[in-house]
């Protein structure tokens, strides 16, 4: 091969690698949790089509807890959350010097479900939930007569997300009364295939996982009817039920956490606003509730104005509106 030609191969090459590693430099971090996905999943690949490649964006689910011990370690840009931040993750946040913007971004309806051939259960109350997912019900309460009377002396056979999942927290704090109280001889899993799968399999199973897992596979299970405890009436998750607020403990809102150092990088902050302007309708695409349209202006005014922190003390709460929480000023 004469001189020129290697000239030639090499400025090549040079180019290659330089746009290589541009396009390395354009990408987009996340990680977290399995409800959060379908939305940033949605958002994720219509921002990549908007953008002809020249962006990338990986979606993990490693859970909330997972996400968070991610995010707080710097090596995600933001992380899926369905729940907020707790008080140890936000100290594992500061001792990083990782700031952080909390932006809502929908609304879920957290959903119980049985065996398409249980044919005794047509609702069910939150004393009920909470007398079967007690800690103390834990190897003592093992059939559905136990909880009701007048329910049949069937095994009771429990699903569940796992511990280092928001839709855990979230649950424990809204039916036992308590973030991460819960039994622990039950079939947990960060992965909602296993819990459809399981309690699909099982007449006697009862099991719980976001809104729109249920609906990818309303073909396997049903969903239950919870009774809403101010006004006594038993209701099934919908879209209208959550819009209108009688979907009650168990409506919650759902979270982005993005790193405020990464917010320098134009992908990640165009990446964002993106997010919150097209929420509206790709949430409603993924059967998840969106926020109102002022709370969507809201959140981008926040991110805009780089407002850092939670508006949350370290943990969950129960039938808090989205609308007060943009207006907190939040902790860090």
């Amino acid at each position: 091969m004469n001189a020129s030609k290697i000239a030639s191969l090499t400025a090549a090459l040079g180019t290659l690698f330089v746009s290589g590693s541009a396009f390395a430099q354009a990408t987009v971090k996340i990680d977290g949790s399995s409800t959060v996905y379908p939305i940033t999943e949605a958002v994720a690949e219509e921002f990549q089509t908007m953008k002809k490649g020249a962006v990338r964006v990986t979606v993990g689910i490693s859970g909330t807890g997972g996400g968070f011990k991610k995010f707080c370690r710097g090596e995600i840009d933001i992380s899926d959350a369905s729940r907020p931040i707790l008080e140890k993750e936000m100290a594992a946040c500061k001792e990083a010097g990782i700031k952080y913007i909390e932006l809502p971004v929908a609304f879920d309806a957290l959903t119980v479900v049985m065996n398409p051939k249980n044919d005794f259960l047509k609702q069910i109350s939150i004393e009920e939930m909470k007398a079967m997912w007690e800690p103390s019900a834990q190897g003592k309460v093992t059939t559905w007569k136990q909880i009701n009377s007048a329910w049949p002396d069937t095994g009771l056979k429990l699903f569940g997300p796992g511990a280092d999942s928001g839709t855990f927290d979230y649950f424990t704090e809204a039916i036992v009364g308590k973030s991460k109280s819960s039994r622990g001889d039950y079939t947990a899993s960060e992965d909602d295939n296993v819990l459809v799968q399981g309690v699909s399999r099982d007449k006697g199973a009862l099991g719980y996982f976001g809104f729109a897992y249920y609906i990818e596979n309303k073909d396997k299970l049903r969903a239950v009817p919870v009774v809403n405890p101010k006004t006594g009436k038993a209701v099934e998750p919908s879209l209208d039920a959550v819009i209108a607020g009688d979907y009650q403990p168990l409506s919650r809102p759902i979270f982005i956490y993005v790193n405020a150092a990464s917010v320098a990088k134009p992908e990640v902050k165009e990446f964002v606003e993106f997010y919150l302007k097209n929420a509206p309708v790709l949430t409603r695409e993924v059967k998840y509730v969106p926020l109102t349209e002022g709370d969507y202006k809201h959140a981008l005014a926040n991110f805009s104005k780089m407002k850092t922190g939670t508006a949350f003390g370290g943990h969950a709460e129960v039938g808090v509106k989205v609308s007060d929480l943009l207006k907190r000023d939040p902790k860090e």
